[in-house]
C-alpha cells in the first residue's frame, strides 16, 4: 500500500533542485516521455490527499532516483528506509535533505498564499438576467473576496440589489491551476451560485467564466447559467448594499465603471468587448431549460417506475 508519498515527493523534489512542480513532472518526462506523472493531480499528491495508482509511476520514479528498489517499493516503504536509500545512492547527509526539502514546501506554500492574497478586493460584476420578467438585461452585483486563515484562506460575498430586495450569499473561495471556483450560498436563505472562472493572472484586473445558479425572480424554479464578468476596483463599492440592479436595455458598462473609478480610454471598445463576452451564449444569452421540456421526460419515467415499483 503506498504511503507518505507526499513527503517522498518533497525529498525528490530537494534532492532534484526541482522548485515547481512543472519543473517536478517535466524531470518524470525526461526519463519517460510518456510518463502518468500527470501535473494536474501532482497538487493532490504533494498535498497528501491523494497517491498515484499507476504502478508506472513509481518505476520512473525510481528511474527518476537511480536507484535499484523497483517502483513498488517506492510507493510501500516507510519514509526512514526511502531517505536513507536515496541519501546512500546520491550521497547527501540525511538531515541536509530533510532541511532543504522543508524549506522547498514552506516556500511553496507561501508562493500559493501570495496567489491567494492577489485575489482580495471588490470587484463589479456582469452577467445577463436569469428573470424571465428582466430577459435580455444586464443585471450588475459586486464581489468581495476576503482573506483568512490557511493557504487558500479566502471567503467570497456576493449581492445583488433586486426589486424583492437585498441577496446576499457567501462562502469559500478555491483557487486551483485549472481555474478558480466560488461557491456561496445565501445568507439567511437557501440560494446558491456556483461560479467557474478562468484561472487568476497577474495583475488581476479583471475575473470571468460562468455562473450558474437558480433564478431568484420568477414563476418557476429555472435552473440557469451565464457568463459573467468581474472587473476589479480600486475601492470598494460606494454603499455597497444598495448599489447594484439590473442596467437599461441600452446602458453602458464602460460608464457605469468610470463612476466606480475605473474610467477607460475607450470606452466604446469596452463596451463592444464586454457585450461580446458576456453576449456569446446563444439566444437569450442565458442557459435555461424549458420547464415543461424537462416535466415531459419526467412524466414518461416516473410513470415507468410506478408501474415497476415492488
Amino acid at each position: 500500500m503506498a504511503q507518505h508519498i507526499a513527503q517522498k515527493l518533497r525529498l525528490t523534489s530537494a534532492l532534484l533542485g526541482t522548485v515547481t512542480r512543472k519543473d517536478l513532472a517535466a524531470a518524470f518526462r525526461a526519463v519517460n516521455p510518456r510518463t502518468a506523472f500527470d501535473l494536474g493531480r501532482a497538487d493532490k499528491w504533494l498535498q497528501g490527499r491523494a497517491h498515484p495508482r499507476e504502478l508506472s509511476v513509481y518505476e520512473d520514479w525510481a528511474k527518476l532516483l537511480q536507484l535499484e528498489q523497483p517502483g513498488v517499493w517506492i510507493a510501500e516503504s516507510d519514509l526512514p528506509s526511502f531517505t536513507a536509500a536515496v541519501c546512500a545512492r546520491h550521497g547527501m547527509d540525511r538531515g541536509a535533505l530533510e532541511r532543504l526539502a522543508a524549506q522547498q514546501f514552506e516556500t511553496s506554500a507561501h508562493d500559493d498564499r501570495a496567489q491567494s492574497i492577489a485575489l482580495i478586493g471588490s470587484y463589479a460584476c456582469y452577467s445577463r438576467a436569469w428573470s424571465p420578467y428582466y430577459r435580455g438585461q444586464l443585471i450588475k452585483g459586486s464581489l468581495s473576496i476576503e482573506g483568512g486563515p490557511g493557504v487558500h484562506g479566502l471567503t467570497a460575498h456576493y449581492r445583488e440589489a433586486l426589486p424583492t430586495g437585498q441577496l446576499v450569499l457567501g462562502g469559500p473561495v478555491t483557487p486551483a491551476k485549472r481555474g478558480l471556483y466560488v461557491h456561496v450560498r445565501e445568507v439567511g436563505g437557501d440560494a446558491q451560485f456556483f461560479f467557474s472562472l478562468f484561472p487568476q493572472s497577474q495583475p488581476g484586473s479583471v475575473l470571468g467564466g460562468y455562473m450558474c445558479g437558480t433564478a431568484i425572480i420568477g414563476p418557476e424554479a429555472q435552473p440557469s447559467f451565464t457568463r459573467i464578468l468581474m472587473v476589479r476596483l480600486r475601492d470598494p463599492v460606494p454603499g455597497a448594499p444598495a448599489w447594484g440592479g439590473y442596467l437599461l436595455p441600452q446602458g453602458s458598462i464602460a460608464a457605469d465603471l468610470a463612476a466606480l473609478g475605473i474610467a477607460t480610454e475607450n470606452p466604446e471598445a469596452v463596451d463592444r468587448l464586454i457585450g461580446r463576452f458576456l453576449g456569446a451564449d446563444g439566444e437569450g444569452d442565458v442557459g435555461q431549460i424549458p420547464p415543461a421540456e424537462f416535466r415531459a421526460i419526467l412524466d414518461m419515467f416516473d410513470r415507468h417506475w410506478l408501474r415497476h415499483v415492488g
